[in-house]
């Protein structure tokens, strides 16, 4: 296998070999037209190009943070602002870190549901997310019902 092989990237019929059919299964709220082959690959295409995009922004990022960790301990002489100054950058890197991590997550979770035929149903009732949220949203996981749910606990 030659370097331009492993480096090429797999069309979305290779990624979705089952798209076609699939995207007849995704279900749609009361009053939505159904997902056509056409909206499902652009939202396919879009999470697609946002996990490659947060890929090289979580290895850059880690790059830093590794950079900051590293030079933590270089702090003679500093004085407890520099100190201070130096822990607040390390702890918003991590947090950057962290919240890249999970929407890297997220996006590769909606791509597998794409690939499983199970995108548009919510994971927590079973119903239909809701075409326009997906669309909206993507990464959306539950109905707009369930979410709500979610976030009063």
């Amino acid at each position: 296998m030659s370097i331009q092989d492993e480096e090429r990237t797999p069309s979305l019929a290779e990624r979705f070999p089952r798209l076609t059919k699939d995207v007849k299964t995704f279900q749609v709220r009361e009053g939505e037209e159904p997902w056509t082959l056409k909206e499902a690959k652009a939202v396919a295409s879009e999470l697609i190009a946002e996990v490659e995009r947060l890929e090289v922004e979580l290895a850059n990022a880690d790059a830093e943070l590794s950079e900051l960790l590293r030079n933590s301990g270089d702090g003679a002489g500093d004085d407890q602002a520099d100190s201070g100054s130096s822990a607040l950058e390390r702890e918003q890197e991590l947090t950057f870190v962290n919240n890249t991590r999970d929407l890297l997550q997220q996006n590769t979770h909606a791509i597998q549901r794409i690939a499983a035929g199970t995108y548009g149903t919510c994971e927590s009732c079973g119903g239909p997310i809701g075409k326009a949220r997906l669309q909206a949203f993507p990464r959306a996981t539950l109905c707009v019902t369930c979410k709500q749910r979610e976030e009063r606990r």
